[in-house]
């Protein structure tokens, strides 16, 4: 097989049809573009696991199912937990609401499967409440416990304000990296205003510059060279 076909084989265990396709029309282009992956999903200030686990809630936020499930896999063989892809899954609904809940049990769906966690499932169709009190059930720590109990009342009230807060706050996945998803979504959605206001809110988190230059390397694999214009602007030149 040519490159492009046993990296992606490495990676999803089977060579997907838009990888086989994009080899048959060129081989050439889909080197290219496996180096461009390669590049952009290697270890660096950001490690794999989080960076696939990012472009989940990426996803999961833009309504888009179909990268989001195949990133599902790269962060649970990456080392990712049910507690911590549930929190990203979450932190989605500030900007896609309760549609990116009910998109992303597709991913928790199928890290139940890949961990081999025998649950019950909840209905696509349930709604926001109903799919927070079923991630709380995977709380593994009374500090987690808690946090959950704070959150369900203010999804039952639908208290979209004290929401933004609550979701971001450190719980198993610590804030900084909320503060990365939240960026990393406006940047894929390409909302420029709004991609500069989360950067500066991370900064203020602590993360630093590197981190967000990789953030929008992931962001360009995901949605395209726009969205590096998006995220580069926000950045700060070195």
């Amino acid at each position: 097989m040519a490159t492009g076909l046993e990296y992606f084989k490495k990676v999803y265990d089977v060579v997907p049809g838009w990888v086989q396709k994009m080899h048959d029309y060129n081989p050439a282009m889909l080197d290219h573009y496996t180096a461009l992956r390669g590049a952009a999903m290697a270890d660096g200030v950001l490690s794999v696991k989080e960076k696939d686990i990012l472009l989940v809630g990426m996803n999961s936020a833009r309504h888009y199912a179909r990268s989001m499930v195949y990133h599902t896999k790269g962060a649970i063989d990456g080392g990712a937990t049910l507690e911590e892809l549930a929190e990203y899954l979450l932190v989605a609904y500030n900007y896609g609401g309760e549609i990116a809940l009910q998109i992303g049990l597709q991913s928790f769906e199928y890290a139940l499967e890949l961990t081999g966690e025998k649950v019950e499932k909840i209905s696509h169709n349930a709604t926001a409440v109903d799919i927070v009190r079923y991630y709380a059930n995977f709380a593994s720590t009374d500090e987690s416990k808690k946090y959950y109990e704070q959150l369900i009342p203010l999804f039952v009230a639908g208290n979209e304000n004290a929401l933004l807060v609550k979701l971001l706050e450190s719980n198993v996945v610590n804030e900084q990296m909320k503060y990365i998803l939240m960026t990393g979504i406006y940047t894929t959605a390409l909302k420029n205003s709004e991609t500069d206001y989360w950067a500066k809110k991370a900064r203020e988190k602590g993360v630093d510059e590197p981190r967000l230059a990789e953030l929008g390397y992931i962001c360009l694999l995901t949605a395209g060279i726009p969205s590096w214009f998006e995220i580069s602007d926000a950045l700060i030149q070195k």
